[in-house]
């Protein structure tokens, strides 16, 4: 066999154990999902259960949106809860736009009680402690200041709290700002690819980052837990391992929706994922020690070494399948592999969004995009991510940054 027949070969075999790979990972993301959907229905009954909810909102120079936010929460199915509002040091009008909601407003059921708690600027972490330790209640909801919540996502989330051995709940988090392309990308994304995940994690109580538009805790864990650190950038994915690290098991609750601002323009996407990126990676690095040692918790184990997978291998697996492909058709004239391996992954995409989207009753016209999703969006996303990485590992100093805000549309 000649070198040009075995380059030939083993493009052929990289490009099969690729796929596998591949179809492996979403087959049985999807069967886990599938599973714990079909359990869904008949899994916790209504009603009989609403513990006193301390919804705690931080925020930081959030003047454009801060207002919709609390005027959400407001409006919630719920009869036992209030509202703390952390102001982190605004710069902008946040302080004052927060003052006109303190008080006693009229909710659904009955009055909600709006706080509001200043504080000099300390970061999201030290914002959300400090409310932590302010709430007299049994469970928190943790939230961001730009997020709007479903009427029904306090109560279809604390009734799971009737099970004694959950210490949190992760909420469904969908982008509100939608109809630009970046916007919808991540709509989909959500849906498609953390929705998902999160349906097949919670399926064996492993949900591994609680999302920090909406995160409910059994304030006992969270204690336990040493509450929020602010030592990674990645503050929602460290507590969520320090719980699942001390026994709790994390639910994923579908129907508790929240609606956040996603980033409109390339530089921001990339300016959160690069974040998101280093945050994960530095909560891994933390807690690397569970990742060799299961018998301290083999959950922990089993979902940090998921998080190191998808955070470190599975990026630069792609990267170089891209890469390697293209180089294979140019070289030895495969213009037809390139056709078909696209083909076949835009296929892949599609019935996954046709599936989520189908679960989520969601807008069928993101299916669309799907056509796109994994050839351009992921491929973009899994770059910044390797950037990130080899960032992280060298050691070049971050700062936290933060997401310019324009007002979206009310949920």
């Amino acid at each position: 066999m000649n070198v040009k027949s075995l380059l030939e070969y083993s493009t052929i075999v990289a490009l099969v154990i690729f796929l596998f790979i591949l179809l492996f990972r979403y087959f049985a993301i999807l069967l886990m999902a599938y599973l714990y959907i079909n359990q869904y229905t008949y899994d916790v009954p209504l009603g009989g259960y609403y513990p006193f909810v301390s919804i705690l909102v931080p925020v930081y120079n959030e003047e454009k949106v801060v207002l919709d936010s609390i005027k959400s929460l407001l409006g919630l199915n719920y009869p036992n809860y209030e509202i703390i509002i952390i102001n982190d040091g605004s710069t902008d009008k946040t302080k004052q736009v927060a003052e006109t909601m303190v008080g006693y407003q009229k909710g659904k059921y009955s009055d909600v009680k709006v706080s509001l708690l200043n504080k000099p600027n300390g970061g999201k972490a030290k914002a959300l402690n400090a409310g932590i330790k302010l709430s007299k209640a049994e469970i928190v909801l943790c939230m961001d200041g730009d997020s709007q919540l479903s009427a029904d996502s306090v109560k279809l989330a604390v009734r799971h709290f009737a099970n004694r051995e959950i210490g949190a709940v992760a909420g469904n988090v969908k982008v509100l700002n939608r109809g630009k392309l970046f916007t919808d990308l991540q709509a989909l994304e959500y849906i498609e690819g953390l929705n998902m995940a999160r349906s097949a994690q919670s399926f064996i109580r492993l949900v591994n980052i609680i999302p920090g538009p909406i995160g409910l805790f059994r304030k006992k864990a969270i204690e336990e837990a040493g509450y929020y650190s602010s030592d990674t950038f990645a503050e929602d994915a460290d507590l969520t391992l320090k719980i699942l690290a001390n026994g709790w098991k994390i639910y994923y609750e579908p129907n508790s929706i929240s609606f956040t601002e996603a980033p409109a323009k390339l530089q921001q996407l990339l300016k959160q994922r690069y974040r998101w990126t280093r945050g994960i990676i530095q909560s891994i690095r933390k807690h690397k020690k569970l990742m060799f040692n299961p018998s301290i918790n083999f959950g922990d184990t089993f979902v940090l070494w998921t998080m190191f997978y998808e955070a470190l291998i599975w990026p630069a697996m792609n990267i170089a399948a891209n890469l390697f492909f293209i180089i294979a058709a140019i070289a030895f004239g495969f213009s037809a592999l390139i056709f078909f391996w696209w083909a076949g992954l835009a296929l892949l995409d599609l019935v996954t969004a046709l599936y989520c989207i189908a679960v989520e009753k969601e807008e069928f016209r993101l299916v669309g995009y799907s056509i796109i999703y994994r050839m351009f969006f992921i491929l973009i996303i899994d770059i910044c991510k390797a950037m990130s990485t080899i960032e992280e590992f060298v050691g070049i100093r971050m700062t936290w940054g933060k997401l310019e805000r324009v007002g979206a549309a009310k949920a």
